[in-house]
Order: C-alpha cells, then sequence, then structure tokens
C-alpha cells in the first residue's frame, strides 16, 4: 500500500473513531431523556424532572465535543480525500447537507431551550423541546447512515461525461434499502450505549449511597432499555444487516466469517485464528452448517468463499475485519446476557441491593463504546479495496498531493489536540458525576430502598 494512502486512511480511521464516541451516547440519551421527562410530565414527579436534567447536562457535554471533534472530518473530504470528493460530492453532498442544515440546527437549537428553559417555558412546551432533541439527534444519524449506505450500496446516480458520479433520483438515494437497516442497527447500538452508561451512573449512585432515588430510576431506566435494544441488535436488524451483506457483499461476508474456501453446510466459527497466508482458520471452534442457515435459513445452503473472487477484490485487512466483526457479535452476545439477568433481578425487587450486579453494570459501561467502534470498523474494512462499491477504490479516492509526511505532520497533531479534549470531557463528567441531580453534593449515608 502507498504509504500517503495509509497516513490518509489511518488519519480519518482516528477522527471518526474519536468523533463517534460522543454521537453514540447523545442518540441513546435522547431517547432515554424522553422516556425520563414524559414520565416526569405525565406523574409530576420532581425526582424524574430532576433526573432528565442531569442526563441533559451530560448530553450538552457530549454534544459539544461531538461538534468540535465532527466538523474537522466535513474537510477532510477535500484535504485527504479530494479525489473522492470530486468523484462522489455531487450525491453525497446532499444528504451531508442536510445533516448540517436540518438535523443538526434542529438539535441545538432545541437542546438550548431544554437546557435553560425549563423554568420559561410550559410543562408540555418543555417536553416537546426534549422530543425535537430526540427528532434532530435521530434524523442527524440518518443522514450520515445514508451517505454510508451510498459508498456501500450505491443507488440513484448516473454517471457524467466527467467521470464523476451525480444525483439521479433524490429518494433513491434517501431511502436506499442498505441505509435503512444500517441505521436501524446502528440506533439500537447507540440505544444501547445510552443504556449501559444510565444504569452504570445509577450503580454507581447506588453503590456509593448516594442520590440513590435518582440512582434507581437511573438503574432501572437503563436495564430495561439495554435489554429491549441488545436482543433488536442480534433479531431483527443485526440479521438483516447481515443477510444484505450476504447479497451485495458476499466477498465481505467471506471475511467477515474467515471462509476461505466456500462449501455447502457452512460451518460458523465462534473462535479462531484466521490465517490469511495458508487459506484457513486455526484452531477453529465451529457450529457445523450454521452459517448456511443464518445467511439461506437452509442449513445445507452453499455459502461462497473467498476462492469465488479474485485477490484484489478481497478486503485488505482480513484478520481485523475478521476480529472487529467477532468482537463486536461477542460484546452484542453479552449485553443481551447480562441485560436479561439485570431485568430478572428487577422483576424479583432484588436488583437495587444485588451489589455483585451492580458491580456489574458499573463496569459494563465501556464496552458499548468498543462494540459500536468494532460494528463500524467492521463495515468500513468489509467494504475495501472500494471507496464507494463497485465504483471508486480507495487507492484512487486520496489526495495525491497531501505527502505522506504532511498527512502524519496533521495526524499527529489532531491527536495532540484529541487528548486534551478528552482529558477536559473526563474532567467535566466527573464534575458533573459528583455534583449528581440535585444540583449539589449530597450527604453520604443514605441507604437503597427497594422498589417493588
Amino acid at each position: 500500500m502507498d504509504s500517503a494512502l495509509l497516513v490518509h486512511r489511518l488519519h480519518f480511521a482516528f477522527t471518526a473513531t474519536f468523533h463517534y464516541l460522543f454521537p453514540q451516547l447523545t442518540m441513546g440519551l435522547a431517547l432515554l431523556i424522553v422516556v425520563l421527562k414524559t414520565i416526569a410530565w405525565r406523574r409530576n414527579d420532581p425526582i424524574y424532572h430532576q433526573a432528565a436534567r442531569f442526563w441533559g447536562k451530560i448530553f450538552g457535554i457530549n454534544f459539544v465535543l461531538g461538534v468540535v471533534t465532527g466538523i474537522p472530518m466535513e474537510f477532510q473530504f477535500g484535504t485527504n480525500w479530494s479525489h473522492f470528493s470530486r468523484f462522489a460530492g455531487g450525491v453525497i453532498g446532499q444528504t451531508l447537507a442536510m445533516e448540517g442544515m436540518f438535523a443538526f440546527f434542529l438539535e441545538s437549537a432545541f437542546l438550548g431551550l431544554f437546557l435553560y428553559g425549563e423554568k420559561r417555558l410550559s410543562a408540555r412546551a418543555h417536553w416537546l423541546s426534549a422530543v425535537a432533541v430526540f427528532v434532530g439527534s435521530w434524523l442527524s444519524g440518518y443522514f450520515i447512515i445514508a451517505t454510508d449506505a451510498f459508498m456501500q450500496h450505491p443507488v440513484g446516480y448516473y454517471l457524467a461525461p466527467d467521470g464523476s458520479v451525480q444525483l439521479a433520483s433524490f429518494w433513491d438515494l434517501l431511502l436506499n434499502p442498505w441505509a435503512g437497516w444500517q441505521y436501524a442497527h446502528n440506533m439500537s447500538g447507540a440505544a444501547i450505549t445510552g443504556a449501559f452508561v444510565m444504569a452504570a451512573v445509577g450503580a454507581f449512585y447506588l453503590l456509593g449511597e448516594r442520590f440513590t432515588e435518582h440512582g434507581r430510576i437511573f438503574v432501572k431506566t437503563g436495564v430495561i432499555a439495554a435489554c429491549l435494544f441488545s436482543v433488536l441488535q442480534i433479531f431483527p436488524t443485526g440479521d438483516r444487516q447481515g443477510r444484505l451483506v450476504a447479497n451485495h457483499q458476499p466477498v465481505t461476508l467471506a471475511a467477515m466469517e474467515g471462509l476461505f474456501q466456500g462449501k455447502p453446510a457452512a460451518p460458523l466459527v465462534i473462535l479462531g485464528q484466521p490465517n490469511d497466508q495458508q487459506g484457513k482458520i486455526d484452531n477453529p471452534l465451529e457450529v457445523p452448517g450454521l452459517l448456511s442457515m443464518l445467511t439461506y435459513k437452509r442449513w445445507n445452503a452453499h455459502v461462497q468463499g473467498l476462492d469465488a473472487f479474485p485477490k484484489q477484490d478481497w478486503p485488505g485487512n482480513i484478520p481485523l475485519l475478521y476480529y472487529s466483526y467477532h468482537i463486536m457479535v461477542g460484546l452484542g452476545t453479552l449485553f443481551v446476557a447480562v441485560a436479561l439477568v439485570a431485568v430478572f433481578l428487577l422483576w424479583r425487587g432484588q436488583l437495587f441491593t444485588t451489589k455483585w450486579m451492580l458491580w456489574i453494570l458499573l463496569l459494563s459501561a465501556p464496552f458499548p463504546y468498543i462494540a459500536n467502534t468494532a460494528g463500524w470498523m467492521t463495515a468500513e474494512l468489509g467494504r475495501q479495496p472500494w471507496l464507494v462499491y463497485g465504483l471508486m477504490r480507495t487507492e484512487d479516492g486520496y489526495s495525491k498531493a497531501v505527502s505522506a509526511g504532511n498527512g502524519m505532520f496533521t495526524l499527529l497533531g489532531f491527536m495532540g489536540m484529541y487528548t486534551v479534549l478528552g482529558i477536559l470531557f473526563l474532567f467535566l463528567i466527573r464534575r458533573e458525576l459528583e455534583i449528581g441531580p440535585l444540583g449539589e453534593h449530597e450527604p453520604a449515608g443514605k441507604q437503597p430502598t427497594e422498589e417493588r
């Protein structure tokens, strides 16, 4: 691989990965804040009002960091990927512009009303501001997903005389069948992040015997949402997304599963190490026929392997793709197990005093971030060697005039700046956790009570 291309790919991968740490939480929290605010409004319950206000502040911190780290990515299309921008800008520029002009401004404007308008707005108007923030954040997510979906499965375009692609049908682009299931899968992943973070904060308060009333609300809301969206993440959203990959990118499916030779009754590899030099999985732990069943709903169905495709069309880093996919699936399965146990204890009225489960919830907070990052790595590594699948290769899309040294210089600069931003973020979040939902430090010593 050309050294400049490698640097440009690392540059965008770093900025995109760091940036998405923040939107996944804001999109997940947006829905849960609406839930808390709805209960508060209907019951006129001050505890739920305080809970919604607390998470609104956490949302606001994440939103600001998401904006600051997201804007440079827009410029990278021109600085690092100018040939790609020239080729596909006539299409993806539509959805990127809509994300900025409509969704982002809707979200930011109503976030201000939600954070600072509680005493000035009626209860109904303040609830509507929370709903508008939710709609804006999830609409923003859809426009970004529609952009990526075009790169995965290009539709609604025509080839212009200058070799670029131009928009032929706006509705085909916006309603890309790939975008629907990718969006559902992505947003359920964001909701899992929001749910586990909320449950972790609640567990933190209950274990520390501080803000225990709010802690019970956070844990209860978080584990119920985590259970619902963890199941949805596997079926139907994960299942249908996988079938899209099988139908439109079969070489990607083969690389994700480490299937070097196609075969009927293809096994599903649970554990194993891909050996791309010898074309096999080392030390495999397999379930015979399960890959065929999951992919084509028949135990003896033939699944194409990497041997069915030219090697130049294989994803460039099969081991990294394989491990990213299996980390995503493994953690997704773990989330279902943790959430089901937590919901069972909640149903039994034992969750708030079961310390081992509270510790599991507290320590689970980082793992949805890892799972979502692994999921996006699976999607983007799996599309390789294409920038726009079947139309433009990655090696043709980067800025040829920007050398590897120039790219590395800016990458190191971004790493330094983002390190500072990360420290600032952790400081602000820690401060909000210490202040708590009441807006003041609560004396220790309150014992959690059971809610049956």
